[in-house]
């Protein structure tokens, strides 16, 4: 592991987290080589929030640009956006989402997450699921980060096609093929 000295350390971590804010302070430390700490007084020193208030910012950005849902119906926080092309949502995964017995995550709540990304990402105001084609790849344990891609892969007249993919730690966690059907505000 290279050693950096200070201001090529404070340069590398803004880069760092240029390229991905979303990272812990324990994967910085482990990233640069330095203590826990030190990445906490070298965020300090160059104005960098932690990480909670870093996605707190980027997903109050997104949230604005959601025609489809509410701020509170989206599962999990919305780190990017780009209506009818893409989205990125992060869910901390805890005891409260899993089976009491096994620890492991039920399954409607990385669907929901799959789901409201899904919605969130089409250009309307109104829409409901036609048709998801799902499989769950491997089981979550509480504790577990989600983070669930969407790409908008086609339009064919009112309806949307959607894949996610849902990941922790890299691994796929969950793949889902969604046709969205948008409604016009007559039907409501």
């Amino acid at each position: 592991m290279a050693r950096y000295k200070k201001q090529e350390r404070l340069n590398r971590l803004t880069e760092i987290l240029t390229q991905d804010p979303f990272l812990t302070d324990e994967e910085l430390s482990e990233e640069l080589g330095v203590s826990i700490q030190t990445i906490r007084l070298d965020r300090m020193q160059l104005n960098i929030p932690e990480l909670r208030e870093r996605v707190r910012k980027v997903a109050t950005d997104n949230y604005d640009k959601v025609k489809t849902l509410g701020r509170g119906e989206i599962v999990g926080e919305l780190i990017d956006l780009e209506l009818n092309k893409r989205g990125i949502s992060v869910l901390e995964t805890d005891e409260t989402l899993a089976f009491e017995k096994t620890k492991i995550v039920k399954g409607h709540y990385i669907f929901a997450m799959a789901e409201s990304l899904a919605m969130a990402v089409i250009d309307a105001h109104v829409a409901l699921t036609g048709v998801a084609n799902i499989k769950y790849r491997v089981p979550v344990i509480a504790g577990q980060k989600l983070v669930a891609k969407a790409e908008l892969v086609r339009v064919r007249g009112s309806e949307y096609f959607i894949h996610i993919n849902i990941t922790s730690n890299q691994d796929q966690v969950f793949r889902g093929k969604f046709i969205l059907v948008a409604l016009d505000g007559s039907v409501i």
